[in-house]
């Protein structure tokens, strides 16, 4: 596989992983099912986020947030896309886009469908839940702390004494 293609194949992968992963709770989990995986810590439950992360602008009006999401969501992964395909960098770098992008697509494969994305994943401990996600939402974070993980890294290097080779 082509250095160009490998990550379009990763964030193909991310897509596909997450509209089956979404089918699968939407025909077998209600609305109000709660399925304990690890209890005191996962459940599976069904959840429909008309907003975005941790159900951000849930409640403004329907159709300015749908505009809004479905435009910002295209325009990411479209900036993504192009940087991919013109050669970003390797490594962390490619990886975390092709994350980013796979999960972008999933969600906003959702949003344009049925105007929701699925969330399912729920982390909990005692009273503390933390808010539903979903397989797209796992790969943008993962794909996000591998951006930062590289520049960290960079800056670092940057930050190495260099040594001078004096002749």
């Amino acid at each position: 596989m082509s250095p160009r293609t490998l990550p379009f194949s990763i964030a193909a992968a991310v897509f596909l992983l997450d509209r089956l992963t979404k089918s699968w709770v939407r025909g077998r989990v209600g609305a109000f099912d709660i399925h304990r995986v690890i209890p005191g810590f996962f459940n599976i439950v069904h959840t429909e986020n008309p907003g975005a992360a941790f159900s951000l602008l849930a409640d403004a009006s329907g159709a300015w947030r749908s505009v809004f999401l479905i435009g910002l969501s295209a325009t990411v992964a479209v900036f993504i896309a192009v940087m991919l395909w013109r050669g970003a960098e390797a490594g962390l770098v490619r990886a975390g886009l092709a994350l980013v992008l796979g999960g972008a697509l999933g969600n906003l494969f959702d949003r344009v469908v049925s105007g929701t994305v699925t969330d399912f994943l729920e982390l909990y401990y005692g009273t503390y839940y933390f808010p539903a996600f979903n397989v797209a939402d796992s790969a943008i974070s993962i794909g996000a702390g591998l951006l930062l993980i590289d520049m960290v890294r960079g800056r670092s290097k940057k930050l190495e004494p260099q040594s001078l080779d004096v002749p």
